[in-house]
């Protein structure tokens, strides 16, 4: 017997409540976002490896160890997307819409990174990015953070705001400077992979997960003490909107980005409910980036969720809505059988708003009722040989207690739409 074909490590199915879920919150976002004013955007999962190289850096952990790259039929190299930001300002670029002056957009779908999978942490994860372009001031960014947090409020998650500002590159490339001085100072305390980053990305080190280093990173020199005027001025005017607005945050020093393209704010939503997986979102300004992939010099800021740990984090708090019928059809008979189809999608266009199952299989009366109370339906349709002969229908009630009543067919839309606005 042939061995049975499993899926990829770390790639794994979603069904059932887990399916539910991620349809929630996918819809809830959507709502959201279009709200404020966002705009959906699709965008390739495959990209030419340049781009990411070219974006992200060839020394970030991301190039060197974690991408899915391949070489096509025609040699070109290619990846699968470890993020969405690069492909996002490729497309702008590509297609000119930068051009356009002001976007607000946004993206949903799955990303891949060869990591150690773990709980709330796969290959293939799914992630919603948000991005603004062409506006440089504090307001966009503070609407990117309450709309964060709003959508927070809609799930009812409690999550805690992270924020600090990287400066511009000038006192950024200052900073760095007395980062690697630090560091190299105390290089025999550095571990390995502290030690290859010190001269490659020195900012790293800040984000090192390794408990030895804790004590040695929290003496190290904070980046505020390298802001320059216009820097503070920005981050003191996004805190102004951020506290105008009763949002509650906690300036972190510690907070950066390894990359050099991001500057002013960066910002977290962390929780301690999903133990060392804690970063829900994560965004900041990225002013750079634009131009480092060939465009004129252009403002952009946004966030990412991982859709992942928000679902997790829902499943902790409730349970979703199953999937419920409005209506079902219990059939007996073989014209009743044949014709059965054809009055479903006529219902289903005479009332949109409802949903309409058809009890598949046959059986006895006595089993599709069984199956038409399970599916939660408020009412089942009933069709057998006595009503299919005079163009009928009896309807019983599932949830209420209440007598049994016929009507014809074409009296049927009528009633339904009466009684689900009643």
């Amino acid at each position: 017997m042939s061995s049975s074909v499993t899926a990829v490590r770390g790639m794994n199915d979603v069904y059932g409540q887990d399916a539910l879920l991620f349809d929630q919150l996918e819809q809830t976002t959507k709502h959201l976002l279009r709200q404020y004013g966002y705009h959906h955007v699709r965008l390739p999962i495959v990209e030419k490896t340049a781009l990411f190289s070219r974006a992200i850096g060839e020394v970030t952990d991301i190039v060197e160890k974690e991408m899915y790259t391949f070489a096509d039929r025609n040699g070109d190299s290619l990846t699968l997307r470890p993020e969405g930001t690069a492909g996002c300002v490729r497309a702008m670029l590509e297609n000119q819409w930068l051009n356009q002056n002001i976007h607000k957009v946004f993206y949903l779908g799955p990303m891949f990174r060869h990591e150690r999978p773990q709980k709330g942490r796969y290959r293939q994860f799914y992630q919603c990015g948000v991005e603004a372009y062409g506006l440089a001031g504090a307001d966009i960014e503070a609407e990117l953070i309450l709309l964060s947090a709003r959508l927070w409020r809609a799930l009812g998650i409690e999550a805690t705001l992270l924020i600090n500002s990287l400066g511009t590159a000038a006192s950024r490339l200052a900073y760095r400077e007395a980062l690697v001085a630090y560091f190299s100072a105390h290089f025999d305390q550095l571990d390995e992979d502290s030690k290859h980053r010190l001269t490659r990305n020195p900012l790293r080190i800040l984000d090192s997960k390794n408990p030895d280093l804790h004590e040695l990173i929290a003496n190290a020199p904070q980046l505020s003490e390298w802001l320059d005027a216009e820097s503070q001025a920005h981050f003191n005017g996004l805190l102004a909107r951020l506290d105008a607005a009763g949002l509650a945050y906690r300036i972190e020093p510690r907070l950066v980005r390894g990359l050099d393209y991001y500057n002013h704010t960066v910002f977290e939503w962390v929780t301690d409910a999903l133990g060392s997986q804690g970063t829900i979102c994560a965004g900041g300004r990225y002013d750079g980036l634009v131009e480092q992939l060939g465009g004129k010099p252009t403002p952009a800021v946004g966030f990412a969720l991982g859709l992942e740990r928000v679902t997790a984090l829902m499943q902790q708090l409730t349970a979703p809505q199953q999937q419920q019928a409005d209506v079902c059809l219990v059939v007996a008979g073989e014209q009743a059988e044949i014709h059965a189809p054809k009055l479903l999608e006529d219902l289903r266009s005479a009332c949109p708003s409802l949903a309409f199952w058809h009890i598949h299989g046959g059986g006895s009366f006595k089993s599709q009722f069984r199956k038409a109370d399970k599916s939660g339906a408020r009412w089942a349709l009933v069709i057998g040989e006595d009503e299919y002969a005079k163009a009928s229908v009896s309807i019983k009630w599932l949830r209420e207690v209440r007598e049994q009543t016929s009507l014809a067919w074409t009296d049927l839309p009528e009633w339904l739409h009466r009684q689900a606005h009643a």
